[in-house]
């Protein structure tokens, strides 16, 4: 196939090129007049499966042929049997038992929910130096001294980790996979295979790979096919790659590299095929843009030499867009036409979370794209319901991790689905109405004793066995963990039915579930014991690992490649996304335990590295036929800052005289009309906003009965009278009911009527420690968080003295104390009731009556209960009329709030100035006013405060108007 050479061979195809289709070109050229035979005898070794499965789909076309052999880099093999290579999660197991230690030992190191994290990057560190050939004693020898102490203890810890003894048959991947090139080259060497073998589509970044491609290179009939070999490349920039600090970040740089270990230089790189189809105009442009640093006078030396700029720029559209959002779209409507054309086209960028709103935005067509990442495991059912499941061990549920997990779709997924449903949903109906937001099995139970038939009692006892009862906090050996993890996952996925099977390992996304928790279980022997909470981060952090193919069929043309993928595969449209700094390149993980130098001075690999295999990425994908270069001048929170290769193409066609800069514009108006076909697209419709709201329903349907309480509404927002008396909505409670207001109101009415009760009927005395005693148990009783308890107490505290020395000047004047009663009255005329349920009524010796009512906040003045909160004295009206309980109509001598807050005090309702007579008189008036037809329930009609909210805003749509605007009366059936 070759004519035989001492020189190695290296060849070459130029960026642009469809990588795969134009090996199997030269590779026919080559074999044009040998036997077929021959072609099976060749030997093609490249890097990926998907292009593996590209070049079988090219010979598939036709026409009929013998098919080379085309292996992958990981399925060589050498003469010498090595033995697989050891588990990754062993690996990290044995290593977060060293880490654990240190932790323990040096907390400030790192939080415990970093363990796995950790031992995931020492791990990798360990595997690339088996790669890089680099020993332990490469490390030891490395020079801190002028360094920060981090770094010494670093080192002294990686001292540490490489004397663990090691099992030599389980090396670790990267340590087998230069061993298996080791073994294949020592036995190439002894006896040189006569057939050919083509590495191709790899560029040597890691160790292993560059000395096989070397190896390979000098076969007697050996060949290496270098992807997006810039052929524009001057000889003074290739001396300048020598240097790893100053030309690892270059495209070229692991060429230049290779070529060095061979001896060769630039020109001794053969194109592996002539007549490449691509746009050799562009590459020039791109190869300018690519030099390496400082570039300036290059460009101004070289620019006005590439000519006519319309060629290169021809096909390139520049978008930068306001927003992700609007590039998302963006790239989707051109996605879509694609479609439409039946054009083969590429979404290719590292950014995840663009690519999740591409997917999105071509969802609304109906269009999936076929993405070659995949889903990850961690956002699959089956992969939420482990970490639910795992986060049971810590302590049990509250309200919503408990609803959350009973809500899962795999959740109860053996039988009887929609009966565990419909008991879900009622639960949370339960826990909001009775404020639980840290429910246990009591709760459980009595709700479980409410409901009819007999699967709620079994459905609770199923809860409270095997959710709430599962919390084990305390460290136990791994392999305990792991069984008792799937046995308990499998159990919530079958549900309380004992002979159901669940469906938490069916599918694609199960069977990838079932294989990581399996491999974890078999390889737990070699953790140490965990805390339920360490267990947890473990599980997480190796189910975010796994990945998932799309299980819905994929549009065929429409593609979403990483960047790897992109090296190797050819497309009519390539577009590169997310060119932005962080997104291209991505920002360089931080190594917790080898700086930059150290790294350098180790011979490891550097940052840097994966700048230049991403600016080769960038290299290859610009050069295709047709290719938009996107991005947004915003992210999420602030002003983003364009790609270094973006920000030198720009650069450079605008220093260009002349066509520069007209090129660069048409670049960007050919994004500027698609951008603004996106807005069109997202430009919601006009509508009308709503107006002030004030219902006028039929009189049959308005309340004829209120509560005292509920007057104060009625006068300053009608329209949440409406919405709860008419339309019978309240408000849900939250899930976790926070200690708000409210609650510490309840709380502290039970406080205190419980201590007035006790210091009446049972001999309690008057104290404040008896009181705070009182407070206490209350507490302790009815609220669940620990620092509204402690919160309250002390305010309590702060009031204890003053309530009690007013106590006893009540409890002399008073001859019978009654609590919480409820009193009525009728305007006969109108047949409408008013009700009201006073905190506390003291008779006194001479019969008459005194209304008290405890508040926790500033009791309202004397005008506002005039005007608005006229709550005691319409109780005085009730009590003067019709009487509280049993007590019948009495003379009301007083009527006060206790105010309970940080300055207590005791303010009289103005019965001088507002005898209960007068109170009922107006109060009739107001009655017969909310019976008139012609009557609005208005909107926030006189507000306290414009800031204040109601329950209802959201249903009166406050906001799209205000209070200066005119009710709209509206008869409402």
């Amino acid at each position: 196939m070759f004519e035989r050479s001492e020189t190695p061979r290296l060849f070459g195809i130029p960026p642009g090129a469809d990588f795969p289709k134009e090996l199997l070109r030269g590779l026919n050229a080559r074999m044009q007049g040998r036997p077929p035979h021959e072609v099976a005898r060749v030997q093609l070794v490249v890097n990926t499966r998907r292009m593996a499965r590209r070049m079988r789909s090219i010979f598939d076309a036709g026409p009929p042929a013998l098919l080379p052999q085309v292996l992958l880099l990981t399925d060589l093999k050498g003469a010498e049997p090595i033995p697989p290579s050891i588990s990754p999660i062993r690996r990290r197991l044995e290593l977060i038992r060293l880490l654990s230690a240190l932790l323990d030992a040096e907390p400030d190191l790192a939080p415990r929910a970093a363990l796995y994290d950790l031992a995931d990057s020492l791990a990798k560190l360990l595997d690339e130096m088996q790669g890089e050939n680099v020993t332990p004693a490469d490390i030891a020898r490395l020079d801190v001294t002028d360094m920060s102490g981090h770094w010494a203890r670093s080192l002294r810890f990686l001292d540490i980790v490489n004397s663990i003894p090691r099992d030599g048959d389980m090396p670790d991947p990267e340590q087998r996979q230069r061993r298996v090139v080791e073994s294949l080259v020592a036995e190439w060497q002894a006896h040189p295979p006569q057939h050919p073998i083509i590495l191709a589509g790899s560029t040597g970044s890691r160790g292993a790979t560059h000395l096989l491609m070397q190896a390979v290179a000098r076969l007697p009939q050996g060949a290496v096919v270098l992807p997006g070999y810039d052929e524009h490349v001057p000889e003074a920039i290739w001396q300048r790659l020598d240097e790893p600090l100053t030309g690892e970040d270059h495209p070229q740089f692991r060429f230049r590299k290779l070529m060095l270990g061979l001896g060769l230089e630039p020109s001794d790189v053969t194109p592996w095929v002539d007549d490449v189809p691509c746009n050799t105009a562009r590459n020039r442009l791109v190869s300018l843009a690519m030099r390496p640093a400082p570039v300036t006078h290059q460009w101004l030396e070289e620019g006005p030499a590439l000519g006519d700029l319309d060629t290169p720029t021809r096909d390139i559209t520049l978008v930068k867009a306001t927003s992700p959002r609007a590039e998302a779209m963006a790239i989707a409507l051109r996605l879509r036409k694609a479609a439409e054309d039946g054009q083969m086209a590429a979404l290719i960028t590292p950014d995840r979370m663009l690519t999740r709103q591409v997917s999105s935005a071509l969802g609304r067509w109906g269009i999936v794209p076929d993405d070659s990442a995949g889903t990850p495991l961690q956002v699959t059912p089956p992969g939420r319901l482990l970490r639910q499941v795992a986060r049971l061990f810590i302590a049990p549920p509250n309200a919503v991790d408990l609803l959350a997990l009973l809500k899962h779709p795999l959740t109860h997924s053996g039988a009887k689905r929609g009966p565990h449903l419909d008991l879900t949903r009622k639960l949370e109906i339960y826990l909001r109405r009775h404020a639980r937001p840290m429910p246990d099995t009591d709760d459980l139970l009595a709700f479980a004793a409410r409901q009819s038939g007999e699967f709620a009692p079994l459905w609770a006892e199923w809860l409270c066995t095997h959710v709430f009862d599962a919390a084990a906090p305390e460290p136990i050996p791994l392999a305990s963990r792991v069984i008792n993890h799937i046995a308990l996952a499998e159990i919530v996925s079958r549900g309380c039915i004992e002979d159901a099977t669940g469906t938490i390992w069916d599918k694609d996304a199960g069977i990838e579930a079932q294989r990581i928790m399996a491999t974890l279980a078999e390889d737990a022997a070699y953790g140490s014991d965990f805390a339920a909470r360490d267990y947890g981060d473990l599980v997480g952090a190796i189910i975010a690992n796994g990945e998932v193919r799309n299980p819905e069929e994929p549009h065929p043309h429409i593609l979403i490649w990483g960047t790897l993928e992109a090296r190797v595969q050819g497309a009519d449209l390539v577009i590169l996304g997310g060119l932005n700094e962080g997104s291209w390149p991505e920002a360089p993980t931080p190594d917790p335990w080898l700086n930059r130098q150290m790294r350098k001075d180790a011979a490891l690999l550097l940052p840097e590295r994966r700048i230049g295999l991403s600016a080769h990425d960038f290299q290859q994908a610009i050069a295709a036929r047709e290719v938009w270069l996107s991005r947004s001048i915003r992210s999420q929170d602030a002003e983003t800052v364009p790609s270094r290769w973006l920000n030198r193409l720009t650069n450079l066609l605008s220093g260009l005289p002349d066509a520069g800069p007209e090129a660069l514009r048409r670049m960007e108006a050919k994004g500027n009309d698609w951008l603004a076909m996106a807005r069109l697209i997202e430009t919601p419709f006009t509508a009308p906003p709503a107006t002030r709201p004030a219902p006028c329903p039929p009189v049959d349907a308005r309340p004829r009965e209120l509560w005292a309480t509920d007057i104060r509404k009625l006068i300053r927002d009608p329209y949440a009278i409406y919405a709860k008396r008419i339309l019978r909505l309240s408000p849900m409670n939250p899930l976790m009911r926070e200690p708000d207001a409210l609650m510490r109101g309840i709380v502290s009415h039970e406080v205190i009527e419980a201590f007035v009760k006790g210091v009446c009927e049972d001999g309690l005395p008057n104290t404040p420690e008896a009181l705070l005693q009182i407070a206490s148990e209350v507490l302790e009783r009815e609220v669940p968080w620990g620092e509204a308890r402690v919160l309250w107490h002390a305010r309590l505290g702060r009031i204890a003295g003053w309530f009690t020395a007013h106590e006893a000047a009540r409890q002399m004047e008073a001859a019978q104390i009654q609590y919480e009663q409820v009193g009525k009255a009728m305007i006969a005329g109108l047949g409408f009731t008013l009700a009201a349920k006073a905190d506390r009524i003291d008779l006194d010796h001479a019969g008459r009556v005194h209304l008290f009512d405890y508040k926790t906040g500033m009791p309202p003045s004397k005008d506002q209960q005039a005007l608005f909160d006229k709550q005691l004295l319409l109780e005085s009206a009730i009590a003067e009329r019709e009487g509280f309980g049993t007590m019948g109509p009495r003379t009301v001598a007083r009527a006060v709030y206790i105010g309970l807050g940080s300055n207590p005090v005791e303010a009289p309702a103005p019965l001088d100035e507002n005898s209960p007579g007068q109170v009922w008189e107006e109060f009739t008036e107001l009655a017969r006013a909310w019976l008139e037809p012609t009557r609005g329930y208005t909107a926030r009609r006189a507000m306290f405060d414009m800031n204040d909210t109601s329950d209802y805003d959201l249903l009166s749509r406050h906001g799209e108007w205000d209070v200066t605007q005119d009710p709209d009366k509206r008869t409402v059936e």
